[in-house]
């Protein structure tokens, strides 16, 4: 089953120049001041980013668009993103809550190892760098097999951010070793469900010729 990890946010704004809704202003504030609900910040698995206060939903962002439409950039206990939608530029910016700066820092730098599963995020000033320093350190699978041309015993090249066809092509047939990011980890199917299906299409007598389409498939992609 999927899980989501969460955080609170002292303030969430969206960049909206020109807007009547924010009376010229190029800033939209919302607050978790007063009685105004608190605003948090989720991140589910399945690779989207989603910012409520209350029972209104503020933004729903995909972490799976790849590194060149979406940067991410950690300042302090700021998180800043910048995205395109339908050809036009959005900003959207969120400081952390916390009882005191330093905590706020540690919860802004807690959501940017999670973030960093999915894609490269950049940091300034005092904000400690998480852990894992890249998506693809973190268990990341590895093909390192042997025979003809075959990668064996190879350090993996560390990928960050989108991966070419042709080099995921590579990857899959075994011919280079690559720690691929985390956005092409996740599964759809819930744990379990997987080896019931496997054994169904190992009984099936098409799905050999069927493996050997999809291998011819790869080859192909490797000589465009």
């Amino acid at each position: 089953m999927a899980t989501s990890r969460t955080w609170k946010l002292k303030r969430y704004g969206r960049f909206v120049p020109g807007s009547a809704e924010t009376r010229g202003q190029p800033w939209k504030i919302f607050e978790a001041t007063g009685k105004k609900p608190e605003i948090v910040l989720t991140v589910v698995e399945s690779g989207y980013l989603l910012v409520v206060q209350g029972q209104k939903s503020l933004d729903t962002i995909s972490l799976l668009c790849g590194a060149d439409a979406l940067k991410v950039q950690q300042k302090s206990d700021n998180l800043m993103f910048r995205f395109t939608v339908e050809g036009e530029g959005r900003m959207i910016r969120m400081q952390f809550d916390g009882s005191c700066r330093a905590e706020a820092i540690k919860e802004c730098s807690s959501a940017v190892e999670k973030l960093m599963e999915y894609m490269p995020v950049t940091t300034q000033d005092d904000a400690p760098l998480p852990p894992n320093q890249s998506p693809a350190e973190v268990s990341a699978p590895v093909l390192q097999q042997t025979g003809q041309g075959k990668a064996t015993g190879v350090e993996p090249e560390v990928i960050q951010g989108s991966v070419s066809i042709k080099r995921l092509a590579q990857h899959f047939l075994g011919e280079t070793a690559l720690a691929v990011p985390q956005v092409y980890r996740h599964g759809c199917l819930a744990q379990g469900d997987l080896e019931p299906i496997l054994r169904i299409c190992l009984l099936d007598p098409s799905f050999h010729a069927f493996v050997e389409k999809v291998e011819g498939e790869l080859r192909k992609l490797l000589e465009e």
